[in-house]
């Protein structure tokens, strides 16, 4: 009876402990998947993060032109996931890293003084009049009508009379219609890179406000305004309208022809008159133009300048200094018969007279450009063309005292506002001359022609590579240097060409002397492309053969632009070093851009083993990605040695194989759900784990190496020595060997006696967040022995791309951002070392055995990874044949 009641009691204490050890394995398991979740949460906000960056930093380099909603909408992604992956770094290890929400605040109160926009005040008054402008009130009326008013008020030259309608007015007159949101959700949603779409937002946005009413205010201010007007220019006198959007007529950035005019305007109609100059703002070819010079829209309010109309009998444009030719300080004058219009659009070839600035002045060269029967001419009247008498053979729309009064006049202007001017002018019916409007001159700049020149001229250097992807635009010229391991980083020469098999962050430090950079795998929205930009060194990645082909020391020329590299220096291509402009460079768009960039596409941390890589030194969202990309993987990593996961939880591995494999499924591993003890291959969809799988049995393990008798007493006094080696022999996870997976992930943690590995990989379609990291410790022999054996294994890893570091005994391993079939043969070579360096420790002081296993190594792996060739050449051949 005793015994039958020892025998419940040991049976309910097994079915507690089994329960237990079942709860456990349950926690463990909805934990390690909690912790996975974040991880990938992490991986796709960083793909993005990065993706978001790089399309910033190639609107920076001039690709395309951008707007406002680009920098807003651009900079708030960028915010959103990296705030993101600080979230779930701190779901995967709570508090750990809360600094992090710290730094993260700092920087986003950084760009938001710039992303906010700062209204500045346009003043109260709806309409102004002329006579009360001066060009201080920039911001009321705009840079057209303060110079107008200014060239009447202060230089005292003519300027018909009338009145502003203020950007106060644009306010009042967008609010009262609840514009401001419409508008900037419609154009947030346009793709700025189509011109369809474009064209399709300016249709839409130019129907909204035409038919948007004008408030009562605005109504009754227009009224009193023209009243005023009409006393001073005589009973219903018709008018023009004229843009006068801020930041119009300004030095850079003219709005030449982009907005409409309207002239010879009735009273009645001068309140839709209005809504139609402001409509045009979202004309087009406007829309167009500030995409293209960089200036937000938010900045343009619409003022419109609205004055009496001239009844001209001649009228045009005239520059203080020829337009195409700005060391010629000749006045141009460009006249037609009748009011300007016919040289502003360009509809009528227009007489042009050159007027000397001497003393006196005189004109220069005259030119009648009309050749038909009759003359067409715009009359204020009616604003219709109307047939005239074709002038007597001669007779020019100026006389020359005309047009040396009007050149004068251009001279005055240009030497009030110290700069070439550009002026529309009139000519009354009494002879008056009438200046209408005047801006900046835009001029030819000093364009690097030879550049063109360079371009046009064939290279005749011999191409050694061609295609890739542009990373960073340029050209430069230089000496190869390969670079695989950390050690050549220590031995790169100022302004060498960078090449390495892949485009990793840790090569960064060499951009600041490096001329260039080409790799055989890489992409836009990596750390070091953005780093390259930033630099401005010219970078072509995702060159197939780069590191094989272009040899050690060799001059070469890279045109990152073309995607070629040529052999020595491509004489025809030296031009073309010198950037090319950007013709939003400057602008408010791109310098906002720029500032925004500054707190978020800057990388600072580039090296994870310094003390400065730390959460508080994080300065930009760039740094805080950096970071949680490193840290999140190493939790990872570290997750399987924190955790001893218990062995009967998972499945066993059913493959003849002298070593026991068991595979515990985390989430999606599996393809289906497994009954019973036992899993196989066919059972399993886990990407990675079946690379390893396939690097264990690519190759039959020989055995244990010849040991000599030196290699067996050292292992004797390690037994002896060591009570934790001692402690493990016999024991049942001698040879644990557990594989915990994903349909993506593996970590492996491998124990062969004295030996012990630790690999962990996530691959999958996106090589942004690909990964492989490596340990390998441990060993039976003394600790020189184990040494040789590791920096044997890392001679290995290194000559297929890995990167590689030796502490004391120890390895450790890692490979990033190649594409799938790159990582999954690289899984294959871990796999074979891991089952084929065991107990190699042992006979590390027998030079010739080494030897021989390194040739064995190389000439295993190359068959395995090569099958259909049929010989074996060397390591970095095969590499660029396969995998460049």
């Amino acid at each position: 009876m005793r015994r039958i009641l020892h025998w419940i009691k040991r049976l309910v204490h097994n079915e507690a402990a089994r329960e237990e050890s079942e709860a456990r394995l349950e926690n463990l398991r909805l934990a390690f998947k909690a912790r996975y979740q974040n991880f990938k949460a992490i991986l796709s906000s960083n793909t993005k993060a990065l993706d978001v960056m790089s399309e910033m930093e190639m609107a920076l380099s001039g690709a395309r032109p951008f707007g406002m909603s680009f920098v807003r909408s651009a900079s708030t992604v960028v915010s959103v996931n990296v705030f993101r992956m600080i979230q779930h770094l701190d779901q995967m290890v709570p508090g750990v890293y809360s600094e992090l929400f710290q730094s993260f605040e700092k920087i986003q109160q950084r760009l938001d003084t710039i992303l906010i926009p700062r209204r500045i005040e346009p003043g109260d008054k709806l309409v102004v009049p002329l006579s009360a402008v001066d060009r201080t009130m920039v911001d009321q009326v705009g840079n057209k009508m303060a110079n107008v008013a200014e060239i009447r008020n202060h230089i005292g030259l003519p300027v018909p009379p009338g009145f502003v309608v203020t950007a106060a007015a644009y306010e009042v007159f967008i609010r009262h219609n609840d514009l401001h949101a419409e508008i900037e959700g419609r154009i947030r949603s346009t793709d700025t890179a189509s011109m369809k779409s474009l064209d399709d937002l300016s249709v839409e946005l130019q129907k909204i406000i035409t038919n948007a009413p004008i408030p009562q205010e605005l109504e009754e201010a227009l009224t009193n305004a023209y009243n005023d007007l009409e006393s001073a220019a005589g009973k219903g006198v018709r008018v023009s309208l004229r843009s006068s959007a801020l930041g119009e007529d300004a030095l850079g950035a003219s709005f030449a022809g982009q907005f409409r005019t309207k002239l010879n305007v009735s009273q009645a109609d001068i309140a839709q008159g209005y809504k139609e100059i402001v409509a045009s703002k979202y004309g087009l070819p406007a829309v167009t133009y500030r995409l293209s010079r960089g200036i937000p829209d938010e900045s343009v309010a619409m003022c419109v300048g609205c004055m009496a109309m001239v009844n001209a009998v001649s009228g045009g444009v005239m520059y203080s200094v020829n337009p195409t030719n700005i060391r010629d300080v000749s006045v141009v004058i460009n006249s037609v018969k009748g009011l300007p219009k016919g040289v502003v659009d360009g509809s009528v070839d227009p007489d042009v007279f050159v007027v000397s600035r001497t003393d006196p002045m005189k004109v220069l060269e005259k030119k009648r450009c009309r050749s038909a029967e009759q003359e067409q001419v715009i009359t204020a009247e009616r604003m219709i063309v109307s047939d005239r008498d074709v002038p007597k053979e001669g007779e020019a729309s100026l006389e020359d005292d005309q047009a040396i009064e009007l050149a004068s006049m251009a001279i005055r202007l240009e030497e009030y506002y110290g700069c070439p001017q550009d002026i529309e002018w009139a000519v009354t019916e009494t002879g008056a001359l009438q200046i209408l409007q005047c801006r900046p001159l835009e001029g030819p700049r000093d364009a690097a022609s030879r550049g063109s020149e360079a371009a046009d001229s064939p290279v005749d250097a011999p191409i050694l590579l061609k295609g890739g992807v542009t990373a960073s635009p340029g050209v430069a010229f230089g000496e190869v240097f390969v670079v695989r391991t950390s050690e050549d980083r220590l031995r790169f020469p100022q302004g060498a060409v960078l090449v390495t098999s892949q485009a990793l962050p840790e090569w960064a430090p060499l951009l600041s002397r490096a001329g260039a950079v080409v790799t055989e795998v890489g992409g836009i929205a990596g750390h070091l492309a953005n780093v390259a930009r930033e630099f401005g060194v010219p970078a072509l990645f995702g060159v197939a053969g780069a590191v094989e082909q272009l040899r050690q020391g060799a001059l070469v020329t890279v045109d990152s632009d073309g995607r070629t590299v040529y052999e020595g220096r491509a004489e025809g291509l030296a031009a073309l070093t010198t950037p090319r402009r950007n013709l939003m460079e400057g602008s408010p768009v791109y310098e906002a851009l720029e500032k925004a960039a500054s707190h978020i596409v800057t990388l600072n941390l580039l090296d994870p083993e310094a003390h400065e890589f730390q959460p508080k030194n994080c300065r930009t969202f760039h740094d805080i990605t950096r970071y949680i990309h490193e840290k999140s993987v190493e939790e990872m990593f570290n997750f399987g040695e924190q955790h001893n996961f218990p062995q009967g939880s998972s499945k066993q591995l059913f493959f003849k194989v002298p070593m026991q494999w068991w595979v515990l499924n985390l989430e999606d591993g599996f393809g289906h759900e497994i009954q019973g003890k036992y899993v196989t291959l066919e059972d399993i969809v886990s990407v990675p784990m079946l690379a390893v799988w396939d690097g264990i049995t690519a190759v039959p393990w020989e055995g244990s190496p010849q040991v000599d008798a030196k290699g067996f007493m050292s292992v004797m006094v390690q037994s002896a020595a060591n009570p934790h080696i001692e402690a493990s022999v016999g024991s049942s996870f001698s040879t644990r060997n557990l594989f915990l997976i994903t349909k993506n992930y593996c970590s492996l943690h491998s124990r062969f006696g004295f030996h012990f590995s630790t690999l962990e990989a996530y691959v999958d379609a996106n090589p942004e967040e690909n990964y492989i990291h490596f340990a390998f410790k441990g060993g039976a022999a003394d600790y020189r022995r184990r040494v040789m054996r590791a920096r044997l294994i890392q001679e290995i890893m290194e000559e297929y791309r890995f990167r590689a570091e030796v502490k004391e005994d120890s390895l450790f391993g890692r490979m990033e951002n190649a594409d799938q079939e790159f990582m999954t043969s690289r899984l294959k070579i871990l796999g074979y070392l891991i089952l084929h360096t065991r107990q190699l420790d042992m006979v590390m002081s027998n030079e010739k055995e080494v030897a021989r296993y390194k040739n064995k190594f190389r000439c295993d792996i190359s068959t395995f990874l090569w099958p259909e060739s049929g010989d074996r050449g060397s390591v970095s051949d095969r590499n660029s044949r396969s995998f460049g």
